[in-house]
Formats: structure tokens, sequence, C-alpha cells
């Protein structure tokens, strides 16, 4: 369940930083198949957070618009708090978890510093 909504919480951001971006290049610079998010833009349409509109950009091409609805921006707002939340929280495990190694190979402080600057 947490893919899915990073999944959305991913194309809804794309969709409100370049909403004319065709499904080809959206998908490519997420890392999705086409199919993928095709399907998950049909999902975020039906839940009614986004609108997609068609344009002729030529003769032979039509494109796709993409606008999110109020609701969009609400879920969007949601989704990053919650990402957001579990992010903050991984962090401070970690913390724990660095803490614990620390004290288990009683490393300074020091030390610390210099071992990071190294794998940096």
């Amino acid at each position: 369940m947490i893919d899915k909504k990073e999944n959305y919480l991913d194309i809804l951001r794309s969709i409100q930083k370049r909403p004319n971006i065709t499904q080809r290049k959206m998908a490519s610079s997420l890392g999705f198949s086409l199919g993928k998010l095709s399907y998950c833009l049909k999902s975020l349409k039906q839940k009614g957070y986004i609108k997609i509109n068609n344009f002729n950009k030529s003769r032979k091409k039509i494109q796709y618009i993409y606008k999110l609805t109020p609701s969009g921006i609400s879920e969007k707002t949601k989704l990053t708090i919650s990402f957001m939340r579990r992010k903050m929280k991984e962090y401070e495990e970690l913390q724990k978890e660095l803490g614990n190694i620390e004290k288990k190979y009683n490393f300074e402080d020091k030390n610390r510093k210099k071992i990071l600057r190294k794998k940096l």
C-alpha cells in the first residue's frame, strides 16, 4: 500500500510541475512502465484527483494536459505529510541503530565523522 501511495505522490508532484508532459516522458522520469503510469493515471482520475484534457499539438498527434483538482491538491498534501512522517521515523530508527553500533564498537564522535567523510 505504501508503494502505491508513493507512486501516486510522485505522479501528482510530476503533474503539478509539468502539467503538459507526455505520458511517455512522465513514465520515463518516474521510472515507471507506460502501462503502469496509464493505470495509475486512470485510478487518480477515477478518484477525482486529476482531470485529463486533450488538445491537438499537431494534425497527427493528440497530447494531454493534466490538472490537479482541489481534492487532488488535498490528497497530494496528505500523501506528502505521510511520506515525511515515514521518512522521519526511518531516520530516527537509523540514528538509534547507529548509536547502538557506536556503543558496541566504542566509537567516539570524532571517529564517526572520519569514517563518514571517507565513505562520502
